[in-house]
């Protein structure tokens, strides 16, 4: 959280975490696409030949204030291979949400366990306690696991979730909300 008191807003961060190909850069892209240009800031891609972060900032109509500030949401992506831990840690710091994207195919089962616990890692070596949430995506591919499978491997505490198939939009605003919601809370338990 980051108070602008020049612009009297206040500024969140939100990142999307996940295995590689989880479908993270899909879900901002459609996000961005889908907000009007007047109150929405670039997507800026910053990506090498085998990492790729993209963020972008933008001003939501229906979020209203906080003690007075405006809010404007500050959306990343991590790169999701295993090796770019230092990365996704770099990317993690300061961040007032987490959506764990969570690729539905079987095949991906381990990556995403793999990704859930360098997740839980990182939020320790950070001592992060912020909102988290899991998005279930590729709902539409033939060999997706079950929501319940899924919830048992990777989100045993029965935290928050959304299903999800964010190459067609299905789910990902309703994930955006989910998450915004749950950090407003707690931006209003911290400014009040």
């Amino acid at each position: 959280m980051f108070l602008n008191y020049a612009t009297q807003e206040l500024n969140c961060k939100i990142v999307f975490y996940g295995a590689g190909l989880a479908g993270k850069t899909t879900n901002l892209r459609y996000i961005h696409g889908r907000l009007r240009p007047d109150r929405r800031a670039q997507l800026i891609e910053l990506a090498t030949e085998q990492e790729r972060t993209i963020f972008f900032d933008f001003m939501p109509v229906s979020l209203g204030s906080i003690a007075g500030f405006r809010v404007r949401l500050h959306l990343y992506t991590v790169p999701g291979q295993i090796h770019y831990g230092a990365s996704r840690r770099l990317i993690l710091r300061g961040a007032d949400g987490i959506v764990q994207v969570v690729d539905s195919q079987s095949s991906r089962l381990e990556a995403n366990c793999e990704s859930c616990e360098a997740l839980y890692q990182d939020l320790v070596n950070h001592a992060l306690q912020v909102p988290l949430v899991f998005q279930y995506n590729k709902r539409d591919t033939p060999n997706a696991l079950d929501v319940a499978t899924l919830r048992r491997y990777v989100n045993p505490e029965g935290l928050p979730d959304q299903t999800a198939v964010a190459h067609r939009g299905d789910g990902v605003l309703d994930t955006l909300r989910l998450i915004s919601r749950f950090v407003l809370r707690e931006m209003r338990h911290k400014l009040v």
